[in-house]
This record gives C-alpha cells, sequence and structure tokens, in this order.
C-alpha cells in the first residue's frame, strides 16, 4: 500500500481516508480539493466472496482509466481525473458523491439473462438503462427513480443529468472500443457533485465494464475472473493495446 510522503509530482500526500472498493484506495492531499487514488492488485467478485492478487493489474487499470477519462474529457464529458501520479497512482478532484450506479447494457449478459431469463449475448436495442444503489453490504440493490427521490440520494434534475451523461459515455465508447474491434457490452459509471454540477467520478476500466472481441465473443474483462477463465490482467492488456494504449511508458506527471 502506498505510504504517506511525496510522490512522482510533488504531491504531499496524508493520511489514508479508507478503501473505496476492494481493489482502490483514496488518500488526502495537501490540496483539499484533490485526492489521490492507488488502483491495487487486489482483485474480487461476488462482493468479496472471492479475493485474489493479480499481478500488474493496478498498473494497468491505472493507466486505462486514464486513457478513458483523458478521452471522454476531449469528446465534452467532465471528469474528477486530473493526472497519473504514479505506475498504480491518480490525482482526481473531490467529489460529494452520490450513491448511485448508473448501469448500461447494450447486450444481454450477466444478471440481467439470470433475472429475465433472456439468452446470453442478445443485442439491445435501445440499451437497457438501469440504477443500482452503491452498498456492498447489500449487493448492491436494484432502485429505481422513486427510490431515489424518496430517499433524497438525488434530484430529479441530477438524475436526468446521469441519465444523459451515462448515454453520452455510451455512444462516445461505443465507437471507440468497435474502431479496435471490441464490442462494449455493458458498465456502470458513478457520479459526484463539485461547485454545483454533476462530473464522473470513480473509474472506468475492465474490472467495471464487459468488453468483448467483436468476432469471437472472447472476454476480455472482469469476467475471466469471476468465471474462473484465467489470464485475467492479460485480457485487459490486449484491450489497452487494441486501443492504442502504451501499458510502457514511464509516469512523467504533469
Amino acid at each position: 500500500m502506498l505510504e504517506p510522503g511525496k510522490i512522482t509530482i510533488g504531491i504531499e500526500v496524508f493520511d489514508f481516508i479508507k478503501f473505496i472498493t476492494f481493489s482502490k484506495s483514496v488518500f488526502l492531499t495537501e490540496h483539499p480539493d484533490k485526492l489521490l487514488l492507488e488502483f491495487r492488485n487486489d482483485t474480487s467478485a461476488f462482493d468479496g466472496e472471492k479475493v485474489e492478487q493479480l499481478a500488474r493489474k493496478g498498473m494497468v487499470n491505472n493507466r486505462f482509466n486514464a486513457f478513458i477519462m483523458g478521452h471522454l474529457e476531449r469528446q465534452g464529458v467532465s471528469t474528477h481525473f486530473d493526472a497519473l501520479c504514479g505506475d498504480s497512482e491518480s490525482l482526481v478532484k473531490r467529489l460529494d458523491m452520490i450513491p448511485v450506479e448508473c448501469v448500461v447494457r447494450n447486450m444481454a449478459t450477466g444478471s440481467l439473462c439470470r433475472r429475465l431469463g433472456i439468452e446470453d449475448g442478445v443485442d439491445l436495442d435501445p440499451p437497457v438503462f438501469e440504477f443500482f444503489l452503491k452498498n456492498d453490504q447489500l449487493h448492491d440493490p436494484m432502485i429505481n427513480e422513486y427510490h431515489i427521490d424518496s430517499f433524497g440520494w438525488a434530484t430529479a434534475e441530477e438524475v436526468a443529468e446521469m441519465k444523459r451523461q451515462t448515454f453520452k459515455v455510451n455512444q462516445i465508447l461505443k465507437a471507440l472500443f468497435l474502431d479496435s474491434g471490441l464490442l462494449l457490452i455493458d458498465f456502470k459509471l458513478e457520479f459526484g457533485r463539485r461547485d454545483g454540477k454533476l462530473m464522473l467520478g470513480d473509474e472506468f476500466t475492465p474490472d467495471g465494464c464487459r468488453i468483448w472481441d467483436k468476432d469471437t465473443r472472447k472476454k476480455l474483462d472482469k469476467d475471466r475472473f469471476r468465471q474462473g477463465l484465467g489470464s485475467v490482467v492479460e485480457g485487459y492488456e490486449e484491450v489497452a493495446h487494441r486501443l492504442g494504449l502504451d501499458l510502457s511508458s514511464p509516469v512523467t506527471g504533469e
């Protein structure tokens, strides 16, 4: 785990706050409006029932997330990402996070098939949008806009904006992956508030989305870990290389 002290870009790292997930840590910095994310090699599935350490995973996810967040920013999506700080660390803006996950499904797989008895791999047109409460202890239950309103997790305007932004991200990233012979099957996003506006927070990595080869339907995401297919990090690296991401370049900071 990262220790307090100076990191690559000269930011002073202070106290560890908490684990955001089983695979990331977050730290306070000398700037009260900035946080440091550390992507770890820890890998979990089924709400922590299956846990392993996978070499290089933290580095790959950190670089992958920076690449995707940068691409989204250039396409007009505001994100919390600021800069890569090291092989496994990134500096981000501090957000007031909304405890809701926004999920888009372009093809049927996973829990959707189990819930509705749908054949795996069926195209969904238009895509399916779902809300889930971000709560590992409750296994991230599905919720709807009435729950969000009744419990005050977000305003009606914020809900509409989260949906709009999530579909915009879907449009941008579906095209990006398809250009590399990849299918973006589904993904989740999380949003937070900063200075009166919503920003995309958390991460976008193969841990939180499903990516298949367009022709072979080979799985190149966390399902390789969930389903015991092996070569998990190698699958992540294949996606990164096909997107044109150089995982070997040194992090110099900005």
